[in-house]
């Protein structure tokens, strides 16, 4: 807080916290799982990128158990994997100027557009 010029009493203050709480866990050396996570992370980072990007969670968990005796939950990989943003999947936006294909369908998925009149009702 103090880097972003805030005043540690009034944000202290507004969020109903004691100034000695907040220099408590300001010092406080990290977590175990905070470490692991961080070692794990790399470990994890390296395995997607020696596989150029095409290994998702599911195989970089298999690999962890099967090739590195390392256990880990498939959703802790996953959680690591989603915070690294050179790990998470591309997504490209529909661009809504583009054209739509051959069957009427704008990218999306916004459904197939009418070309024409609907279908008639009553007979």
């Amino acid at each position: 807080m103090a880097c972003e010029h805030l005043s540690v009493q009034l944000a202290c203050r507004v969020l109903h916290v004691a100034e000695s709480g907040y220099s408590a866990w300001r010092d406080r050396p990290p977590s175990n799982r905070l470490v692991k996570h961080a070692w794990l992370t790399e470990t994890i980072v390296g395995m997607h990128t020696a596989s150029r990007g095409t290994y998702g969670s599911r195989r970089v968990h298999a690999e962890l158990g099967l090739g590195l005796s390392i256990h880990v939950s498939h959703g802790t990989v996953e959680l690591l994997l989603m915070h690294r943003p050179a790990c998470r999947p591309a997504r490209q936006p529909a661009d809504p100027h583009q054209a739509p294909d051959a069957l009427g369908r704008r990218p999306g998925g916004a459904g197939l557009q009418p070309s024409g009149p609907g279908p008639v009702m009553g007979h």
